[in-house]
Formats: structure tokens, C-alpha cells, sequence
């Protein structure tokens, strides 16, 4: 498994295998299989899957953590940049099936609907992630810096699924919204968990250098 992750052809399976939905979906939209309401379908398909892309970002650490495979981290940016090009195919959605792309009504639309505002908060805030996510930018606002803004990704996800609860509410559906906030309650709670527990490690370490 280790051996397959860092192979060289891993990186271009994985960045086909994220493209395969919006493959589907434009294959499905050319030969009108996407239902009685195509433009509402891509809207909301292209928005699940940017929360679906969120969670698998976030759970690349616990994975790389608990299966001890350090391989994983290497994917992590692209599957960040993913999250982006999803919520850019969402808002283009959007703003082209519900809006006709005309700016002041999409202005209007946001400063009026909760639920909109939340949305293109998550992708005001993605966008620096992902203008940062190459090695140049790295190294321009330095390693800590770097890890202090893509920290943001955890206000995203809150978020993201904001947004899609708030979207759901007008129909009364949360089967999905619950299932997406079990995923997320579970993985920030990991994080949540390390933090107290390299915490407590770092206490201990301290504590027993002074009795020395």
C-alpha cells in the first residue's frame, strides 16, 4: 500500500479519479440525464461534492495518522485544490443557472439569503487556501504561517455545512445534512483529541525536565 501511494503514477490516478464526478456530470448534462431540472441537479451535485471533498480533506491526517502511512500527506494539496474546483463549478452554477451571470442581481441575492451568504463566505475563504497551496507560496509567507491559514479549511467545513443545512431546511430534509455533520463532528473531534493529547505530552515533558 505504502509502496503504491508513493509511486509516481499515484498522483495522476488520483487527480483522474477526482475528476471523474465532473466528467459524469457534463457527460449526464450533454446527453440529458440529469432529470426534469438539469440546472438545479448540477447546482446541487456540484455543491455535494464539494462538501464531500472537504470531508476527504480532512481525513487524510487521521488516516495518515492512524494507518501510519505518511504517504498520504503528499495528496493532501490536491485534494485541497479539488474543494476549490468544485465550490468555483458550484458558484459558476449558480451564478449562471439561477442568476443568468448578471453581478448586481447575484450581489442582491447574497446580501438577501442567509444561506447564500454562508456559501460564498466558504469560497471567499477558500480562495486564498487555495492560491497558497504551491511551493512557491510556501515558502513567500513561511511554513508557520502557511499552516496558521490553511487552518481555515475547519471554518470552511463549518461552513460548507451551514450552508447546506440551511439550503435543506426549506424542503425539511436532513438525512444528509446529519450524516455530512456526523463525518465532520468525527474528524475535527480527532483533531480536537491530538491537540489535547500532544498538549498533555508537551505538560508531562515539562514537568519532568524541572525535576531534574
Amino acid at each position: 500500500m505504502r509502496k503504491a501511494l508513493a509511486h509516481p503514477l499515484a498522483k495522476p490516478v488520483l487527480f483522474v479519479l477526482c475528476l471523474l464526478p465532473f466528467a459524469w456530470l457534463f457527460y449526464s448534462a450533454l446527453t440529458n440525464q440529469l432529470g426534469a431540472n438539469p440546472q438545479e441537479y448540477l447546482i446541487r451535485a456540484t455543491g455535494d461534492w464539494t462538501l464531500r471533498f472537504v470531508c476527504i480533506v480532512l481525513a487524510v491526517r487521521p488516516l495518515r495518522t492512524i494507518s501510519n502511512t505518511p504517504q498520504l500527506a503528499r495528496f493532501r494539496r490536491m485534494l485541497g485544490l479539488f474543494v476549490y474546483f468544485y465550490v468555483v463549478s458550484h458558484l459558476l452554477s449558480y451564478s449562471w443557472f439561477d442568476m443568468g451571470f448578471d453581478v448586481v442581481e447575484i450581489v442582491k441575492d447574497i446580501a438577501k439569503r442567509p444561506f447564500i451568504l454562508v456559501g460564498f463566505l466558504a469560497f471567499v475563504l477558500l480562495t486564498p487556501l487555495a492560491a497558497s497551496s504551491f511551493n512557491a507560496a510556501i515558502k513567500a509567507i513561511g511554513a508557520k504561517r502557511w499552516q496558521l491559514l490553511h487552518k481555515l479549511v475547519y471554518v470552511v467545513a463549518g461552513l460548507g455545512l451551514l450552508h447546506f443545512f440551511w439550503m435543506r431546511a426549506g424542503k425539511n430534509d436532513f438525512a444528509e445534512v446529519f450524516v455530512y455533520a456526523a463525518v465532520i463532528a468525527v474528524l475535527l473531534g480527532w483533531r480536537l483529541r491530538q491537540y489535547f493529547l500532544k498538549k498533555k505530552a508537551v505538560s508531562r515533558q515539562m514537568r519532568a525536565q524541572a525535576a531534574i
